[in-house]
């Protein structure tokens, strides 16, 4: 599980014209889950995003207080995006857990959060909706998080990639209409039938 922490003075989060959540004083937490991630790591997200120390204390000593000690507010907006793994320059998400299970998973994650602070002080965008989030960070300050999941299963992803490359295959597999046409055997009286080598098809050639 990835987080990006961002410490705010306000933020939102819009579905088309419409404003869904906003908070003042706080941090925003953009959420990336993973299909590797499991109860652990969530409850050990919550615990660092409520216990991150990125406000001053009363005397001005910066890295001093987390959002629960200034009774501060928090918007979590659900960010696939964050287990993106580069192949070239294209995006590839097939590290990121699919929605049907994210969803719930996300929903849970929100769940714990509200219980170890205060339901009325956490916020959310709306899953799977196109949003426009907007952010005004305070310093800035921008900090990654990243659950101490297992070593990554190098077996486990190369059986993904694998899996991922049998479905690519299936489908360039499958034999089109036009291209079962061409292997049926022809009549020799068949005044379409090419003259020359089985496979030629100069005759459909323009010249």
């Amino acid at each position: 599980m990835k987080a990006i922490i961002q410490r705010v003075t306000r933020a939102s989060v819009s579905v088309g014209e419409e404003q869904i959540s906003s908070i003042g004083r706080g941090i925003c937490v953009l959420l990336g889950i993973s299909v590797e991630d499991t109860q652990k790591e969530l409850e050990h997200m919550v615990r660092k995003i409520l216990n991150l120390r990125v406000f001053e204390d009363e005397s001005g000593k910066h890295w001093s207080k987390s959002v629960m000690d200034k009774q501060y507010e928090v918007l979590c907006v659900s960010q696939f995006t964050l287990q993106c793994i580069l192949k070239g320059n294209k995006p590839d998400y097939h590290m990121a857990m699919p929605s049907d299970q994210a969803e719930s998973f996300y929903n849970s994650f929100l769940e714990h959060l509200r219980k170890a602070y205060k339901t009325e002080l956490i916020k959310d965008g709306k899953f799977g909706e196109y949003m426009q989030v907007h952010i005004q960070n305070d310093g800035p300050v921008t900090i990654e998080l990243e659950s101490p999941t297992a070593p990554v299963d190098s077996k486990q992803l190369a059986k993904l990639e694998k899996q991922q490359q049998r479905k690519e295959k299936t489908r360039m597999k499958v034999p089109s209409e036009s291209s079962r046409e061409r292997n049926l055997p022809r009549s020799k009286n068949d005044p379409s039938a090419s003259s020359g080598a089985e496979g030629d098809v100069s005759s459909e050639r323009e010249p």
